[in-house]
């Protein structure tokens, strides 16, 4: 079963009503998918069957989804446009938004509390979600992010913020992967994982804020206008992109101390040296035609960072608006 039909068949349980139709028009939106790719990766890598991680990975894209809904909210960013259609609150209104948001929140710990047929499983994943999306993770990330708007220019308010709001719920998939597969112990190296992962999505998100547009995104652009902390007026477009392309080459070196997943790649399903994982990462997980993210492996990885070495910097604005691997790193 393809992952879209999964993630819709996971609210079957639900009676048909409005706020149903709305979350349902939400999740529909034409993501990227990254943090079940993230999470089946994960599996596959440890070696186990992934569908034992479907229920997570609808859970934690569930998440996501609802979080972009109350991020869009006339109260928050007030944006309009959403994964390249009018965002829920304007396809619906304002009320009905809320709801959906609040339903797809509840109805992801609803699939955490059943996912497998372990108690322990299921438990740590819950409490994981409800760490990394909550007043601790996200949220945290988001109210720091409201907070911020006029405010001087700070870089460590910058990572802290993106540390927050996008790192959690990028290190959440990677973390819940790891105890569905019962390796607790390398839930710590995930959790640093993900926070890098989610400061370098969001520099490069910062970079396209700049040099991009709402066509080419599918988003609207509006953290400029709304004086967000972008780290493109802290620093030039050179030295952001040598922050993200050093974050990426940390990650690969955390990935080198997870032994179990490092045997797992060595057998002969996978060809790529586990010393190289960080940089196939994300070409098959974050691309506008990607794979069903229920047979996203770690071994078709992007080399990402060697991109980035590759773009001219001094043209840096003009190549990352037609690096189309590029711009559809923004993760919203």
């Amino acid at each position: 079963m393809k992952f879209e039909d999964l993630l819709i068949q996971n609210m079957d349980n639900l009676p048909s009503s409005t706020v149903k139709e709305a979350a349902i028009y939400a999740l529909n939106g034409k993501g990227k998918r990254i943090r079940p790719k993230l999470i089946y990766a994960v599996a596959r890598g440890y070696g186990i069957d992934p569908r034992i991680v479907d229920k997570l990975a609808c859970a934690i894209e569930m998440v996501h989804t609802y979080s972009l809904i109350h991020d869009d909210l006339p109260a928050m960013d007030d944006d309009q446009l959403r994964r390249g259609r009018p965002t829920c609150h304007i396809a619906y209104d304002e009320a009905t938004a809320i709801l959906a948001g609040d339903a797809l929140l509840t109805q992801a710990f609803y699939l955490t509390s059943c996912a497998t047929d372990s108690y322990k499983i299921n438990g740590y994943c819950t409490r994981a979600l409800s760490q990394y999306s909550g007043a601790a993770g996200m949220i945290y990330g988001q109210e720091l992010d409201l907070k911020a708007e006029n405010l001087d220019l700070d870089l460590n308010l910058i990572k802290k913020i993106h540390f927050n709001k996008t790192g959690c719920l990028l290190a959440c998939p990677l973390i819940m992967g790891c105890y569905a597969a019962e390796k607790y112990d390398d839930a710590k190296t995930w959790h640093e994982i993900g926070l890098m992962l989610g400061l370098a999505f969001q520099i490069q998100d910062d970079i396209l804020d700049v040099t991009s547009n709402e066509e080419t995104l599918g988003k609207s652009n509006s953290d400029l206008e709304n004086n967000k902390q972008n780290i493109c007026r802290l620093m030039s477009i050179e030295k952001a992109a040598a922050m993200m392309d050093s974050l990426y080459d940390n990650v690969k070196k955390r990935l080198d101390d997870i032994q179990d997943l490092q045997e797992e790649l060595d057998n002969d399903r996978y060809e790529d040296d586990p010393k190289e994982i960080i940089q196939y990462y994300f070409e098959r997980l974050i691309s506008t035609g990607a794979t069903d993210p229920v047979k996203a492996d770690l071994s078709n990885l992007s080399k990402l960072s060697e991109t980035l070495k590759k773009i001219k910097l001094s043209n840096a604005r003009k190549e990352l608006t037609n690096k189309r691997e590029l711009c559809i790193i923004c993760i919203k």
